[in-house]
């Protein structure tokens, strides 16, 4: 709405070049914070710590994010996501190959691309904040949150491969989900990737083969 000054109306000013700053300063917050609750863990890091790392003041950290729980949110959305924009995973463009599978296997298929795409840059974080919510209330929150999430997406998957042909469970549709909610952990990229050293492409394979082991019906 216009502003009215002297009898008459001025625009309200918005400057895209200090939108952009206030911008790169979050991403240069948000990339702070995720480095340093991974390599420090959550409870060790400070919004201090994350400031001084960002190379701004603490109260523009405080200002862009309101709590440290609320700067781990935000790093965990971007993880998941892969930016910033306000768009849910089962939207994006990545993700639209399991929408347009025909087949439960190409379902599957694609979903491992997705699981794995999300492990390689989650996991660190999804590690962190598991350890950190035995110590917080407000990470167990957030914790719990990712639990039902990864349950929500297991589900979507799940639902969609019934509509194309009979699960492995047969109408037990809850222990179908169960199955996939077990194999979209991101802490399975962390384990077998970062830690033994397998490459996407070999991991992408070995969970297409759990997927379908877990959801497919024995053929005949």
């Amino acid at each position: 709405m216009a502003d009215v000054k002297d009898g008459k109306p001025t625009r309200t000013y918005r400057s895209a070049v200090r939108e952009e700053s206030a911008r790169r300063t979050r991403r240069a917050i948000v990339g702070a914070a995720a480095e340093l609750f991974v390599a420090r863990g959550y409870g060790r890091t400070s919004l201090a710590d994350v400031a001084a790392a960002a190379g701004v003041a603490r109260p523009t950290v405080f200002a862009a994010f309101g709590s440290k729980p609320g700067l781990l949110r935000q790093v965990l959305d971007e993880a998941l996501a892969g930016d910033d924009e306000p768009v849910p995973v089962a939207q994006r463009p990545w993700y639209r190959p399991v929408w347009d599978a025909r087949t439960q296997s190409d379902l599957l298929t694609a979903y491992a691309g997705v699981c794995t795409l999300i492990g390689g840059r989650a996991a660190g974080i999804f590690e962190t904040v598991r350890r950190a919510a035995d110590e917080s209330a407000e990470v167990a929150e957030v914790w719990e949150t990712l639990l039902r999430n990864r349950r929500s997406g297991a589900r979507m998957v799940v639902e969609q491969a019934r509509e194309l042909g009979p699960l492995r469970q047969g109408d037990d549709v809850e222990r179908a989900i169960d199955a996939v909610w077990m194999c979209n952990d991101p802490a399975l990229y962390g384990a077998l990737v970062l830690r033994c050293g397998w490459s996407e492409e070999e991991f992408r394979e070995w969970l297409t083969g759990q997927l379908r082991q877990a959801v497919l019906p024995d053929p005949a």
